[in-house]
């Protein structure tokens, strides 16, 4: 699915693609499209079910927390949805010491941040390691030049949100996660971080969970049964890697150079990406990817 030739006008993101279908109600199309670099990669082959599935999943299991956006799944690929205002905010929770990004816990760790979006850091801590104080709440903004870590206190007084709607965020945000971690742990995963997002409905006004929950492009996993093992020994935790790919176009050429044409991802490298995300899918939600 590549999300051309839809027949409708959609606007184009991404992975997903958006349909207006009524005044109440949008189309959001998962496509199999990899991006990376701000660039498309590759098209492979059920990523976009994965993500669309992984995420009905979640939300089935999480609407008793909060209300979500979902109306209907008429296709593994097609979500429609109601039509919100998104909150200019990411609600990122974290459980582990970890990240690579500019935004991450790890690299300002790294950077000699002890305050990170308002939480404080205790000296000596090492990556991959698990949060001494718990799951916490670390908000990005979501600007065109680039996304900030930034506090509960700096989102409201800077305006992004009122108390009132980032205190319904927040909670659920929080209670999502701890939800979404007991399953994980339940089907041999450790839920490491994810992102959310929630918007107001423009019907209704509620605050509703929206976008995607828990896939494997927005959230973290390591496998638990090797987890204390390989951190004891100083290695990396044991995942299910989707990063091969980025790595072959680093070596291949520069994927930030916009004027250079890139080359095609060989298609043995491709499959194994489609075979790596049905694997996740079906470790996640116990399900078999049919």
């Amino acid at each position: 699915i590549t999300g051309e030739k839809i027949g409708l006008e959609a606007k184009r993101g991404k992975v997903r693609d958006r349909v207006e279908v009524d005044d109440t109600t949008i189309a959001l199309i998962t496509t199999d499209r990899q991006s990376g670099f701000d660039r498309q990669l590759a098209l492979v082959p059920f990523k976009g079910a994965v993500l669309n599935l992984t995420s009905a999943f979640w939300f089935e299991q999480t609407k008793h927390i909060i209300k979500n956006h979902i109306v209907a799944i008429p296709h593994p690929y097609v979500t429609i949805a109601r039509k919100c205002e998104p909150f200019p905010i990411e609600f990122v929770v974290r459980s582990y010491m970890t990240g690579s990004t500019d935004t991450s816990i790890w690299k300002n760790y790294t950077q000699g941040v002890r305050n990170y979006c308002g939480h404080a850091l205790p000296e000596g801590m090492v990556k991959n390691q698990k949060l001494p104080m718990g799951n916490i709440l670390t908000p990005t903004t979501k600007e065109e030049e680039h996304d900030r870590p930034i506090s509960a206190e700096e989102i409201i007084k800077e305006k992004w949100m009122t108390q009132d709607d980032w205190d319904v965020c927040a909670e659920a945000a929080v209670k999502v996660f701890a939800l979404g971690q007991k399953i994980a742990r339940e089907h041999g995963l450790i839920l490491v971080d994810t992102k959310y997002e929630f918007g107001r409905d423009l019907e209704t006004g509620e605050i509703l969970l929206i976008d995607e929950v828990h896939t494997p492009d927005s959230s973290r996993y390591w496998l638990a049964s090797t987890y204390e093992e390989r951190i004891s020994a100083g290695m990396e935790p044991e995942n299910i890697d989707k990063e091969f790919l980025r790595l072959w176009f680093r070596e291949q050429c520069d994927p930030y150079d916009t004027e250079q044409k890139l080359p095609d991802a060989p298609r043995d490298l491709v499959l194994e990406l489609s075979r790596r995300y049905i694997t996740l899918f079906e470790m996640i939600t116990w399900d078999i990817f049919d």
